[in-house]
C-alpha cells in the first residue's frame, strides 16, 4: 500500500472553488452553442460538431450513461476557457465522469477557448473549479489526452497527477511538397508502394475513389464492416464495432459529415468489387484515419491497405491537408509511413472516499509499468495480462 499512497494524495483535488473560473454543467448535447465555441476556440476533429453529434445521437439515449457538457469561462471577461464533451456512467456503484469515448474516440480533449490556461498554476485553478462543479460524481477518469492541441498546451495535461497513457498517437506532417515527403520514405517502402499501384492498376476498371454521395458511402461502410469482421474472426480476436450502437454511430458520422468534408470515405475499387476502404475525419489541415479494411488474401499482391492510405494522403494533400494522423496503435504499417509519436496522458481523480479504491488500483498499475520485470512476474503469477500494448 505504501507504494501507491502518494498517488492517492495527488489524485484527491481540493474542493475549494477556484474563483477565476465560472463552470456551467448541462446535459444538452444538442445546444447550438457548441458551433460557436468551436469557432472561437481550438479543437481536434474528434471534438468537432459532426463527430460529437453522431456520438451522442448513438449513445446518449442508452440506459447506462448520461451526457455531461461542461463549459468553463473566465469569470471576469466571460471568455471561453474550455468546453468538455463528457458523459457520466455508473460503474460498480460509482458515478464516473469521462469523455464521450467508449473506445471510439482516439484522442480525448477539450475545446480550447481564448481564456484557456497556458501554465500549470492557472490549470490547477481551473481543475479545482471543475471538480467543485461536478456534484454527485465519485471519480473523474480522463484518458488518451494529447498534451497539446495545435500549437497550444492542453490545460488538462498540465495539472498534477497526470501520467503517460498506455498508447500514443502517430502523426505525419508532410509540408507543402508531397513529393518531398514521398521521397523522404525509405527507398524500399517507396518502391513497394509504386509497385503495388502498378500491379493494382493492371486490372481493368481498377482505381481510387473519394466518395461524396451519402448512399454510396453507407454501402461502402457496410462492406468495411464485413471486411473488418472477417479479418478479426480470422485472427481469433473479438470484434465489437458491428454492435448496433457502434454501427449506428458510424452511420450517423457519414450522414452528418460527408457533404461538408468533415467525414472522408475513400476506396480502391475494381469494377463492382471493393478492394479496400478507409474512413477518416478531417478538420481543415488535420485528417485522422479511424477505420480501414481490405478484401483479403486475393489482393495481397498489391498491399491494398497501405495502397489506399498512400492514395488517400495524396488526394487530401492536394486539398490542403498537411497533418495525416494514423491515430493510436503502434502497428508496423504505420512506421513504414514514417510516423512521429504523439504523447498522450491520463488523469484519474477521486472526488470523494468512494473513488479512492480506483485511485489505489491506478497507482499500483502505474508503479508496475515502471518496473517491467516485476510486472512480468505478476502477470505470470495471475495468469493474465494486467495491461496491454498494441504491437
Amino acid at each position: 500500500m505504501s507504494l501507491v499512497m502518494p498517488h492517492i494524495v495527488q489524485a484527491m483535488p481540493s474542493r475549494q472553488p477556484a474563483t477565476a473560473f465560472l463552470v456551467d454543467v448541462s446535459s444538452d448535447w444538442q445546444s447550438p452553442a457548441w458551433n460557436t465555441m468551436i469557432a472561437q476556440g481550438r479543437a481536434l476533429p474528434f471534438q468537432h460538431t459532426g463527430w460529437l453529434e453522431a456520438w451522442y445521437a448513438a449513445f446518449a439515449r442508452t440506459s447506462h450513461l448520461e451526457p455531461l457538457i461542461v463549459t468553463i469561462r473566465d469569470r471576469e471577461t466571460g471568455e471561453l476557457a474550455l468546453a468538455l464533451p463528457l458523459i457520466v456512467r455508473n460503474e460498480r456503484g460509482l458515478r464516473v465522469a469521462e469523455f464521450a469515448d467508449l473506445n471510439l474516440t482516439d484522442y480525448n480533449a477539450p475545446v480550447l477557448g481564448p481564456a484557456a490556461p497556458r501554465d500549470p498554476e492557472a490549470a490547477e485553478h481551473l481543475w479545482r473549479a471543475l471538480c467543485a462543479a461536478l456534484d454527485g460524481i465519485d471519480l473523474i477518469r480522463f484518458k488518451k489526452m494529447p498534451v497539446a492541441i495545435g500549437d497550444r498546451p492542453n490545460p488538462l495535461a498540465l495539472i498534477a497527477g497526470t501520467h503517460p497513457c498506455q498508447v500514443n498517437g502517430n502523426l505525419v506532417t508532410t509540408g507543402d511538397d508531397f513529393d518531398a515527403y514521398r521521397f523522404s520514405l525509405e527507398r524500399t517502402v517507396r518502391k513497394e508502394l509504386e509497385r503495388s499501384w502498378r500491379v493494382f492498376t493492371r486490372h481493368p476498371e481498377a482505381g481510387f475513389r473519394a466518395v461524396t454521395d451519402t448512399d454510396e458511402a453507407l454501402r461502402l461502410l457496410a462492406v468495411l464492416e464485413t471486411q473488418q469482421s472477417t479479418r478479426m474472426h480470422d485472427l481469433g480476436q473479438t470484434y465489437l464495432l458491428n454492435e448496433d450502437t457502434s454501427a449506428s454511430f458510424y452511420r450517423n458520422l457519414i450522414v452528418a459529415g460527408l457533404h461538408d468534408g468533415s467525414t472522408v470515405m475513400t476506396a480502391l475499387t475494381c469494377g463492382d468489387e471493393i478492394v479496400a476502404t478507409l474512413l477518416g475525419v478531417r478538420s481543415e489541415q488535420h485528417y485522422i484515419m479511424i477505420r480501414i479494411s481490405n478484401a483479403g488474401a486475393q489482393w495481397s499482391n498489391c498491399s491494398p491497405g497501405r495502397l489506399i492510405i498512400a492514395q488517400t494522403m495524396a488526394h487530401l494533400h492536394a486539398q490542403g491537408v498537411r497533418l495525416f494522423d494514423f491515430s493510436i496503435g503502434n502497428y508496423a504499417y504505420k512506421r513504414r509511413f514514417d510516423v512521429a509519436p504523439v504523447a498522450l496522458v491520463d488523469k484519474t481523480a477521486a472526488l470523494g472516499w468512494r473513488g479512492l479504491p480506483n485511485i489505489a488500483r491506478e497507482g499500483a498499475i502505474q508503479w508496475l509499468r515502471r518496473h517491467p520485470a516485476l510486472d512480468e512476474r505478476m502477470r505470470r503469477a495471475f495468469g493474465k495480462v494486467l495491461h496491454t500494448r498494441e504491437a
